[in-house]
């Protein structure tokens, strides 16, 4: 192992560490992935659950590009749900709820079984830097190994603080060390950093809980998956959740313990995850509101320890119990561990390209929490693009780059490098202004011949995308040219309180009537015969009544992202000198001398760059 050279090293065995591993591997890398304890590699470090709002879209988008979460998630899945399900497909995101230990133990089995893939326990303390140019990297031992490109994700392990209380120790995870000598080094190379915090909530005896006091959460009733592929099926038994609310009474218990809460008390200064606070950010913020939910969430199939989600808190353990007793339903819980607020180090992600190369040194890629991110969808989206990319770099080939308009993850890509991020950065729909076209419903069709294209997406996996979607397309076909009768229809739609016709009219533009569904067409006989008889899948329906419902829409947000993405063909030299552009704002000056945009469109996304400041810069440029 030390005496050979590897294409790609990846640092850090998390949901970020694990893709970028993968996805080298499969394009063929010589791949090594470094860890400090392979047991837990595709940990879920905070709640058992995969996707939800926008983020069930990332992981859709992960396997449509041939990435790994998403069948991890499907063989390990204890609940499914599709949410926002009473607002429009733009908005529809699944989530499900996991097996801890089973979804890492997937993880662990489908790394082993990728060709190409070593591994390694131990702690990477330094880059291996030979006159500015990265050579490989340098274990806690002493040891040095080669490599042509690296890939970061240490997620919170850089220099990590845990706190609890009055207490605060070393560690990059509960029972786990921090890592030590990275962020130092990178500083002294020109690198900026800054530190985060997260936390997680306590996580307690199932068997002490009365869940006759709470409010069941089960799972759809006819589950889907996220996967593309058939490598699972859908569950046929899930688990339930359950849902309590806090009180005034446990608000001012909780209240009593903040003079030795690290958040108010100054000892944390870093900042936290806006959309996801702790239990006393919440009660400090919203001091108006008598009560929070709290979601009761069972850790796997056959284990009694449950996840309060939350319940975010680094108050003293006993404060964190007695409070927690005063909630309906655990005035008898048992705790298995406290909760806890962690800091750790990050890299400002202006520092970065779109492939997510660092622009201070060549060949070194940061992935994940690293870049100011926060959530395993984010973190895994990000290896997958960083282990793609670290290997089309040693390859001399164009690295992948996924536009705003063709992916979340584009979204997410391009608000760090662009704008920066000084808190946790968290996925959202309203982030994106494309959202009707990236619905989790057609990440397939969106991705996988791009993946494809590079050598990641095997042929079975573009076979079965072109299949569900010519099949969608002779679904749509037809309704176009199918007319119902007022005979067939006119009951239905007195039903579903929807005018009648007097003559006979196109399916689909019954079809685009609000509150009327593929179902209800289906009770046509010439509906539901040509259904029955080409075997159309209930995906492929779904498409096509998504497509007929919603072209307006689609249609609008297409043409309005053609019209930017005229603008990304719009390159600016690298070494382009703003100082020669007399007419701009001293702010927007500052912001492009320093993110250095690529081309004209993602500098007129840059805050403080005002369409006046890219008019000029395009007068320059001659355009």
């Amino acid at each position: 192992m030390f005496n050979q050279e590897y294409d790609v090293i990846v640092v850090g065995g998390g949901h970020a560490g694990s893709e970028a591993a993968a996805a080298a591997a499969n394009l063929g890398a010589k791949t090594l992935l470094v860890t400090m304890n392979l047991q837990t590699i595709g940990q879920m470090s905070c709640n058992p659950a995969m996707g939800g709002i926008a983020k069930g879209q990332i992981v859709r988008e992960i396997d449509a590009l041939g990435g790994y979460s998403g069948i991890v998630t499907d063989k390990s899945a204890i609940q499914f749900k599709m949410l926002n399900l009473s607002k429009g497909p733009a908005m529809w995101s699944p989530r499900a709820q996991n097996d801890r230990s089973l979804f890492a133990q997937y993880w662990r089995e489908m790394l082993e079984a990728t060709p190409n893939l070593d591994f390694y326990q131990e702690m990477v303390k330094s880059l291996w830097m030979e006159k500015d140019k990265l050579v490989g990297v340098v274990t806690g031992l002493g040891q040095k190994i080669k490599a042509k490109s690296v890939v970061l994700t240490n997620g919170t392990f850089l220099n990590g603080l845990i706190h609890v209380g009055d207490k605060n120790f070393g560690g990059g995870r509960a029972g786990e060390k921090a890592a030590t000598g990275i962020t130092e080094q990178l500083v002294s190379l020109g690198f900026e950093s800054g530190r985060m915090k997260t936390g997680t909530p306590p996580r307690v005896d199932g068997r002490s809980l009365d869940y006759s006091k709470m409010i069941e959460q089960p799972g759809d009733s006819n589950p889907q998956k996220f996967s593309y592929l058939d490598t699972t099926q859908p569950l046929k038994k899930q688990v339930s959740c359950h849902m309590t609310y806090t009180s005034p009474e446990v608000h001012d218990l909780l209240r009593d313990g903040f003079d030795r809460s690290p958040m108010f008390n100054g000892r944390i200064k870093s900042i936290g995850p806006r959309y996801c606070p702790s239990i006393e950010d919440k009660i400090h913020r919203f001091s108006e509101r008598e009560r929070h939910q709290l979601f009761v969430e069972p850790e796997g199939w056959n284990t009694v320890e449950v996840y309060v989600n939350g319940f975010s808190t680094s108050l003293p353990e006993e404060v964190q119990f007695t409070a927690l007793r005063a909630v309906s339903g655990f005035e008898n819980v048992k705790f298995f561990r406290p909760g806890y607020a962690i800091e750790y180090d990050y890299f400002f992600p202006t520092q970065l390209t779109y492939s997510l190369e660092t622009k201070i040194i060549e060949n070194l890629f940061f992935a994940g929490q690293i870049n100011g991110t926060t959530g395993y969808e984010e973190a895994g989206s990000q290896g997958l693009i960083a282990g793609i990319n670290a290997v089309k770099k040693i390859q001399s080939k164009p690295p992948l780059i996924l536009k705003r308009d063709q992916a979340y993850i584009g979204v997410l890509i391009d608000d760090l490098i662009t704008k920066g991020t000084e808190e946790p950065y968290r996925m959202f729909t309203s982030r994106a202004e494309y959202r009707m076209l990236l619905r989790q419903d057609n990440a397939d069709q969106r991705l996988t011949k791009i993946s494809h294209d590079i050598g990641l997406a095997d042929p079975e996996r573009l076979a079965a995308c072109e299949t569900k979607y010519s099949d969608s397309s002779s679904l749509i076909s037809f309704l176009k040219k199918q007319s119902i009768l007022p005979s067939e229809i006119n009951s239905i739609l007195d039903q579903k309180k929807s005018a009648k016709i007097k003559q006979s009219g196109k399916a689909d533009k019954i079809l685009s009537r609000p509150n009327i569904f593929l179902d209800d067409l289906k009770k046509c006989q010439s509906i539901s015969s040509f259904i029955d008889s080409n075997n159309f899948s209930k995906e492929v329906q779904d498409q096509a009544e998504i497509q007929i419902k919603y072209s307006g829409y689609i249609e609008k947000e297409k043409a309005n992202a053609n019209k930017l993405n005229r603008l990304e063909s719009v390159k600016i030299p690298k070494d382009f000198d703003y100082k020669k552009l007399k007419s701009i704002s001293a702010e927007a000056l500052e912001k492009l001398r320093k993110i250095k945009p690529e081309t004209i469109s993602q500098a007129s996304r840059i805050s403080g760059v005002s369409p006046n400041d890219i008019s000029v810069l395009l007068v320059f440029m001659g355009r």
